[in-house]
């Protein structure tokens, strides 16, 4: 393996030019500016002091920058992972506590872990485990709990911890009365301030202007009299080395919530790579590279007492816009966070709580995703019951069993599309050699003779009885005499050991009723299949063509043949019957 397929970094690194430090430096200061509050607010919703948050800011951002395969992708604490975090978590230990710390950098650890072996394995292909519709299902019912797990910051009074998003909603309007009203107007305010703001320009650091607008008005007006609670002390200096410590006891109970997290986390990051990548030429992003610089970067960051870090929607979209060229974007992002823990902490001290609540409502304003839910609707009712299904599930019961039903209805959907393809019964358009599906199109030419059918899917265990009963079925309701059945496998691209037997009794089952089966446009690997098993060798080679209007006019050839050949012998016995 080359140098740069193991460290991608010397790919950019090699050709890294003056001019673009300088557009790369812009683009990191200005995603700082953007993580610093976002990621002490994501600490909070994942039961994390504000610091930890920052610390997943740091190291692992870095890390990513070496081995990642995207030169805009920007990691951190994420809204949806650090809910993950809170829901497995929270009914282990108090939030906040050292258990709770400890057990949390565990996960990450694991998590990462999990992604370096999945990555060794070549199993990027696991981001289609969840379907579009799973996702939009699950994110918006997400943005629902993150919501309701804000209550206790935005209305200003304790709310006990339950197992159940529902149980908070209702404690909640039960003290209604107990309600901070300038908690809330601090939330409020906060939200309206960056969307206006946002809604101005985006570039503007919205979430840091309102930062400093909070921290002015608390240390002013002294706004712990009014019971509103504030970040207090954050330790300066960067992180120190240790190492997790792993509590094998919890290890069984921590499993659901690592698979949740890794599963969750690698959709997001790699959907947000792709997309990014869609809109340049400049490089390709790899699925398994990216595995293994998300896992790399959030092993050695849970040694260094950070969250676990995956790819931000917004962020990595403002370091796009924002003009990155390389990853040295995210490096100069992951300085600037680290001279934030140096000198800048004891600033954070005054900043309420309420605030970061505000801007945690403002960053998962479009999870909800009501304009998908919609066109789901109109484009594919199954979908859209998939969609509500993973959206109650996730919101009754809990995060870990929403990821869980929509990997299951992603894959339970695969299988039962598969188990039942698309089967054509083709016909011939008038004075062309070209045939397509007689359901589709009118006034097509067919012989009563022959049957001519296409099956759109790979033929293998899932879906190799119902080839077969739909062959059989389909020869047994026709009156006519059949002589001809050819099978266009051009669609065929890949067959099991299941669909070759299948194929050799139906074969078997046209032999017996002395019909011939044709095959047209058998791609190279199916038939090195069908060779090697046998098939080939008992139809012969000569069964075999390139397209359907070949094999249909290699029969009537031999019909004509055949005719031509009763007629001579039919003359010949006439005239020695004469003689």
């Amino acid at each position: 393996m080359k140098p740069k397929q193991v460290f991608p970094f010397l790919n950019w690194l090699s050709n890294y030019k003056a001019n673009n430090f300088k557009v790369d430096s812009i683009a990191g200061l200005t995603v700082a500016i953007l993580l610093i509050p976002q990621s002490m607010a994501y600490a909070l919703l994942a039961g994390m002091p504000p610091i930890y948050g920052l610390y997943a800011g740091l190291v692992p951002l870095f890390v990513y920058a070496l081995f990642g395969s995207s030169y805009h992708l920007s990691i951190g604490p994420v809204a949806i992972i650090s809910l993950l975090i809170f829901s497995g978590v929270s009914p282990i230990a108090s939030t906040g506590s050292p258990e709770y710390i400890v057990i949390v950098l565990t996960v990450s650890f694991l998590v990462g872990l999990l992604q370096i072996l999945l990555s060794f394995l070549k199993m990027g292909f696991l981001v289609n485990f969840l379907s579009t519709p799973v996702i939009v299902g699950f994110t918006s019912a997400a943005a629902i709990i993150i919501s309701i797990n804000q209550f206790k910051y935005i209305l200003g009074f304790n709310i006990p911890r339950f197992d159940y998003t529902y149980e908070i909603l209702f404690y909640a309007f039960q003290n209604i009365d107990q309600s901070n009203v300038v908690s809330i107007s601090i939330s409020l305010a906060t939200f309206c301030i960056i969307y206006f703001l946002y809604r101005i320009n985006k570039k503007i650091p919205a979430a840091l202007i309102s930062i400093f607008v909070g921290v002015c008005c608390s240390k002013i007006f002294n706004l712990q009299a009014y019971g509103i609670k504030i970040v207090g002390e954050i330790p300066r200096g960067l992180p120190k080395f240790q190492l997790p410590v792993i509590n094998f006891e919890l290890l069984e109970t921590l499993i659901p919530l690592v698979l949740s997290i890794t599963i969750i986390g690698i959709v997001q990051s790699l959907s947000i790579a792709k997309l990014i990548e869609s809109n340049q030429q400049t490089y390709t992003v790899k699925p398994n590279q990216e595995l293994f610089a998300l896992g790399i970067s959030k092993m050695v960051g849970s040694f260094f007492h950070a969250l676990p870090s995956f790819g931000s929607f917004g962020r990595s979209i403002v370091n796009f816009e924002s003009g990155a060229v390389t990853p040295m974007s995210s490096i100069v992002t992951s300085v600037t966070i680290g001279l934030c823990l140096l000198f800048l902490t004891p600033l954070f001290y005054h900043i309420p709580l309420a605030m970061l609540a505000g801007i945690i409502l403002f960053a998962i304003r479009n999870l909800f995703a009501f304009k998908e839910a919609t066109y789901l609707w109109g484009a594919q009712k199954s979908d859209f019951i998939m969609m509500l299904a993973t959206f109650f599930v996730t919101l009754i019961l809990g995060i870990e069993q929403g990821v869980l039903t929509g990997v299951v209805l992603s894959i339970l959907t695969v299988l039962y599309r598969s188990s039942s393809p698309h089967i054509a019964i083709l016909g011939n358009i008038p004075n062309t050699e070209v045939y397509r599906n007689i359901s589709r199109f009118g006034q097509l030419d067919t012989a009563p003779e022959i049957i001519i059918i296409r099956f759109d899917d790979q033929l293998y265990f899932a879906n190799a009885s119902y080839f077969r009963d739909f062959v059989f079925e389909l020869v047994n309701e026709r009156k006519e005499k059949i002589d001809l059945f050819v099978l266009d496998a051009s669609s065929i691209h890949r067959i099991d050991s299941t669909g070759l037997q299948v194929l050799k009794e139906v074969d078997i089952f046209l032999g017996n009723q002395n019909i011939q089966l044709y095959l047209s446009g058998v791609i190279g690997p199916v038939r090195d299949r069908l060779y090697k098993f046998g098939v080939m060798r008992k139809s012969g080679e000569k069964n075999y063509f390139l397209r359907i209007h070949d094999a249909v006019q290699h029969y009537k050839q031999l019909q004509k043949d055949k005719n031509s050949n009763v007629w001579t012998s039919t003359a010949v016995q006439n005239n020695i019957a004469k003689k």
